[in-house]
């Protein structure tokens, strides 16, 4: 079995870990860790019969997710401190959203940089202060900054000079120059708040933001993690009010695309007129399992072509050209 499938075998039925071989359950680890699940994995299946050396596996991971959670919610935390005197909703996104919010996501889920969404006529003010409150920049070529500055769905990224902890400040969900334009007031207007005064998005808007970052913006790398958020939340929260949701956001094919293949690769359970495949899916599904038994990328001509198409998306084609020739002649290649 291809190594990403049996990932999304187990995660889907924790049970079959009974019949795992030796090379199996090496198989599952590799992937697991490359595609950032090893936490939702131990999760799924912590307490079943396993390996002497699996199981201490499962609770590395299960006590590393952990970890990572706390240094999450106190992140977001230092954040809310330091935007505290900005008159501005400041919404949680991703990982730390579907953490603070106790989402089923969240449950191992590896939390990265932390994202949020502020009103962009408040950017400079946000910038202002997280650099009094030690965040430093990140990105020190001027083209790069410039770019992000211009033409970006958010701020170049910022890293705190004590805590060595990213923050990634959007003030929309897709680039400027994207062919999708999503309401970014409406996510913001419509965002939930918490007890703490952070906000996340509102439901449909979490899935209609978890599909445009995996199949209108991205190339898809990582795709298996997303994907298993997409299916969690629409475990969670059903598919009720999101067709016109995302058709508000010009995210309709992307929001179908990512429903489609959660059903294909973890079985989500969703009304027959979501299943509805197309021509592409296939490509689609050989790109998000494109791993081997080591956890290895593959298929890396399939890969080159989902990288060009996510710069095709977010850019005109003559900025296209001037962009990818510009990164090339910085020694960028593509992984």
């Amino acid at each position: 079995m291809n190594p990403a499938l049996l990932l999304a075998r187990t995660l889907r039925t924790p049970g079959t870990i009974e019949s795992l071989s030796a090379s199996d359950w090496n198989a599952l680890w590799a992937v697991a860790r490359a595609e950032q699940l090893a936490g939702t994995l131990a999760h799924r299946v912590a307490g079943l019969p396993m390996p002497e050396a699996a199981a201490r596996l499962v609770a590395d991971a299960i006590a590393s997710a952990e970890q990572g959670r706390t240094a999450a919610l106190w992140e977001a935390e230092m954040a809310r401190r330091a935007l505290a005197g900005i008159d501005a909703p400041v919404v949680l996104l991703k990982g730390t959203a579907y953490t603070a919010a106790g989402l089923s996501p969240s449950m191992g889920r590896v939390i990265g940089d932390l994202d949020i969404l502020v009103p962009r006529n408040a950017i400079d003010d946000v910038e202002a202060a997280l650099l009094a409150a030690g965040w430093e920049w990140v990105k020190p070529d001027p083209y790069d900054d410039a770019y992000y500055r211009r033409w970006m769905h958010e701020l170049p990224p910022l890293i705190h000079r004590d805590r060595d902890k990213m923050i990634d400040v959007h003030h929309t969900i897709l680039p400027l120059t994207a062919r999708i334009r999503p309401d970014a007031e409406a996510l913001l207007a419509d965002s939930v708040p918490l007890e703490n005064g952070l906000r996340i998005l509102n439901p449909q808007d979490m899935l209609c933001h978890a599909a445009a970052h995996l199949f209108a913006d991205g190339d898809l790398a990582g795709g298996m993690r997303n994907l298993w958020d997409i299916h969690c939340m629409l475990g969670e929260f059903g598919v009720d009010g999101l067709a016109e949701r995302s058709g508000h956001h010009g995210l309709s094919a992307a929001m179908a695309r990512a429903v489609r293949q959660a059903v294909r690769l973890y079985g989500t359970d969703v009304p027959p007129e979501w299943r509805r495949q197309d021509a592409f899916d296939s490509l689609f599904h050989r790109r998000l399992t494109a791993r081997d038994g080591w956890g290895r990328s593959t298929r890396k001509a399939v890969q080159l072509g989902f990288y060009i198409r996510s710069h095709w998306l977010r850019m005109p084609p003559v900025m296209l050209a001037q962009h990818l020739l510009t990164k090339w002649r910085k020694g960028h290649r593509p992984a």
